[in-house]
């Protein structure tokens, strides 16, 4: 009988001691002996960043969602492809802006710390401080990835939630990451800051039966849709920006949830978040302006976020320059 209970103990014990002999492990302050300047520098660069151009928030803040979401948090976003074939190639990765900043970031740090922080975790740093300096609260961001080898155009597709997306189809791709219903609908309130393209959402405003030019989605408000229909006109460019948030898409608060209820969401995925009873009901929650209970919720779901696919110990690698593999 002692002999079984010790083997019981060890079955559980070897996980953790392989998880700590191995370095499989993230977690706050990670680098405070290796790189105690890390966070402070990031802090400093996205601050001068946002100061002369607060329109690259969201993509920076897009830009952890989509890394995260494609081979899991290893910065394999940032890989360059002689060929146009990497990850950034794709086509729901064509819009995002901001790979500068990162390399900024990259390079102040490799002159403190050469070869120890990664750009994965460059890419989690970064999502926190836009939205701390967008008016969003801190939260302790796990740190210790490594960065990814592999980078391929077709994960882009097959990983990254469409615009058009319904609520089956988002709790069912949340689900695979290992992400919750309500992470879900909390980090979807990353919408309050930022832009899209009008190609992004103008199958909801013309022709949406595909019998009548003038058809538009019957789940968005229709005042919504006249606003929209003057900044995106039929077949104009595509290129055209429009605020997801607007009056407040450069400012990080839960105002999001406002236009949602009000049916308001610039994408089918937003509206989505109305077809789910909890969802819904956390849409209603927050619209009246419960900004502390967000903030605190928005800094879990990224740490949760966060933890989706990452290397660490002899994983991967720290790259020297986060666009391509040492």
């Amino acid at each position: 009988m002692a002999t079984s209970k010790m083997v019981l103990i060890l079955a559980l014990l070897l996980p953790l001691i392989l998880s700590t002999v191995n370095g499989q492990v993230i977690k706050p302050e990670f680098y405070k002996q290796s790189c105690p300047l890390a966070e402070s520098i990031t802090m400093n660069v996205v601050r001068e960043t946002l100061s002369v151009a607060p329109s690259l928030s969201g993509p920076l803040l897009r830009m952890f969602f989509h890394d995260c979401f494609v081979r899991g948090c290893d910065a394999s976003v940032l890989l360059d492809s002689p060929t146009n074939q990497a990850e950034k190639d794709s086509i729901p990765n064509l819009t995002l802006r901001g790979y500068e900043i990162i390399d900024r970031v990259k390079s102040a740090i490799e002159m403190h710390c050469p070869g120890v922080v990664s750009c994965a975790d460059i890419i989690a740093l970064v999502s926190r401080d836009v939205v701390v300096q967008s008016g969003g609260a801190s939260w302790e961001v796990e740190t210790g990835r490594r960065d990814g080898l592999v980078s391929l155009l077709s994960d882009g597709l097959a990983n990254l939630p469409a615009p058009f997306a319904n609520i089956t189809s988002l709790k069912s791709l949340f689900l695979q990451k290992g992400l919750s219903v309500k992470d879900l609908v909390v980090l979807s309130g990353a919408h309050t800051i930022g832009t899209a393209h009008c190609s992004a959402f103008t199958n909801r405003l013309y022709n949406f039966t595909g019998t009548s030019a003038n058809s538009f989605d019957p789940t968005m408000d229709s005042n919504y849709v006249a606003a929209l229909r003057k900044k995106c006109v039929q077949n104009g460019p595509s290129n055209v920006l429009v605020e997801m948030d607007p009056g407040s898409s450069k400012k990080f608060d839960e105002s999001y949830y406002k236009l949602v209820s009000k049916r308001r969401g610039l994408f089918q995925s937003d509206a989505a978040l109305l077809d789910n009873s909890e969802t819904k009901s956390y849409v209603q929650t927050h619209m009246g302006g419960n900004s502390a209970s967000f903030f605190k919720d928005f800094g879990v779901s990224m740490v949760n976020m966060g933890r989706i696919g990452v290397l660490t110990g002899n994983a991967g690698q720290i790259r020297k320059v986060c666009s391509k593999i040492n």
